[in-house]
């Protein structure tokens, strides 16, 4: 079933809140877009809020990283909705182990790390390259491609403008298609084709990551996102 919009006013986070007709049943996508936003300071402290569970979560933003029409997009306390992921992925087709990770792991280094793991801090960087000054690099042994120094630059753009939120979900890729069918999150690629934005966004990283093969390989100089 898809999503209405139904707007609260007096609704202290300004929050979407999205009902399906039957009000008192669970509702797992109600739920995500109704969950509470945390900064990258709430998440990278100690004790950490993020669960050490599977499940799904979203990337709000209080700025836009380029120009895109957000009019479909849902709001939360002045940020936009534009992205959204899970953990673990599907257990692999083929009978080998499924991924150990989970939401905490997750979504602490899409803060934290770099973008050779993070395919949010990817498409941040190439779409924030000129207004930063970073610029995607292979690093190391060549096969690696990150922003370098510049991943720290991009933390600090995202501690001030990327808010997340998440919800528990024992199997979240039965979840994220249908978040990725029925809301517009621009910022993602897979399963996403659909989206106004997806040739522009696919097109962006494509160059970005050509120009990083043409370019020198730099040694890597051992900093994540921190």
């Amino acid at each position: 079933m898809g999503f209405s919009i139904v707007y609260l006013v007096g609704n202290r986070r300004g929050r979407i809140v999205l009902m399906d007709g039957n009000v008192g049943a669970p509702n797992p996508r109600r739920e995500f877009v109704e969950a509470p936003l945390y900064a990258r300071s709430e998440v990278l402290a100690s004790p950490c809020p993020v669960p050490k569970e599977p499940g799904t979560y979203g990337w709000w933003f209080r700025m836009l990283p380029t120009p895109l029409d957000s009019s479909k997009c849902l709001l939360s306390g002045g940020c936009t909705l534009l992205y959204t992921g899970i953990s673990p992925k599907a257990p692999p087709a083929n009978g080998r182990k499924p991924s150990s990770q989970r939401l905490r792991d997750r979504i602490r280094y899409h803060y934290a790390g770099n973008a050779e793991g993070s395919t949010l801090r990817k498409t941040l960087g190439v779409l924030l390259s000129a207004e930063l000054g970073i610029e995607l690099r292979r690093v190391g042994s060549g096969t690696r491609m990150t922003f370098g120094a510049g991943e720290q630059t991009l933390s600090e753009w995202m501690s001030a403008n990327a808010l997340v939120s998440w919800i528990v979900h024992t199997e979240p890729w039965t979840l994220e298609s249908e978040l990725i069918a029925d809301l517009d999150v621009p910022l993602n690629l897979d399963g996403n084709r659909h989206n106004a934005f997806h040739p522009v966004l696919t097109l962006i990283r494509s160059n970005a990551v050509a120009r990083a093969k043409s370019l020198p390989i730099l040694a890597n100089p051992g900093l994540g996102g921190r």
